[in-house]
């Protein structure tokens, strides 16, 4: 029986802790980091302070936890994708996938707006390598193996959330993906 307690408790716990990013997510979301206070996340997710401490030690870290479920959400989704065999056509396929991904409501600020303002740089880029970053750079190292496979995922990451920021902001898209073959294109050309 104590089993089942545990369980309960943990199952609990998980719950309490996945209310409190969904909440900080829509809070996030709607009115930035900076304007979330601690009592709208509580309230929104409909648990006391204490709990929100518990789980996480400050805002920062519960921001932090919804960036990543949100990085996590993205990479899935290219993961999950079929991609063509061909290593041009997967990059420009795969490309597309993501930038469906970032029109998720909220993503693209979270993702690539409040997150690197309040993490850092540093920090989202690590957690771009633990998430999906390293598809970028493995579907470049099958268009062009060389060294400077790293530095070209980083540039052509840019470029891609450059693209998703327009699109979010309501651009039309169909420039920014014709400019994103393009670049791909001549990745591919110039190896």
């Amino acid at each position: 029986m104590q089993d089942d307690s545990r369980r309960s408790n943990k199952d609990r716990s998980a719950a309490m802790r996945q209310a409190l990013i969904n909440a900080g997510r829509h809070l996030f979301t709607e009115k930035g980091f900076a304007a979330t206070g601690t009592p709208d996340i509580v309230a929104a997710a409909g648990v006391t302070r204490g709990a929100l401490y518990h789980h996480f030690a400050d805002k920062e870290a519960l921001f932090a936890a919804t960036v990543r479920a949100e990085a996590e959400a993205v990479a899935k989704a290219v993961r999950s994708a079929e991609l063509p065999a061909d290593p041009l056509q997967a990059l420009k396929a795969g490309g597309q996938v993501w930038l469906d991904a970032m029109q998720a409501p909220g993503r693209a600020r979270l993702l690539l707006v409040d997150g690197p303002a309040v993490l850092g740089r540093a920090a989202m880029d690590a957690l771009d390598a633990e998430t999906g970053g390293q598809t970028l750079a493995e579907g470049l190292a099958a268009l062009r193996p060389d060294e400077s496979v790293r530095e070209l995922a980083a540039l052509l990451s840019a470029a891609f959330d450059r693209a998703a920021l327009a699109i979010v902001a309501g651009e039309k898209p169909e420039p920014w993906l014709h400019a994103l073959e393009g670049l791909i294109d001549n990745l591919s050309a110039a190896a």
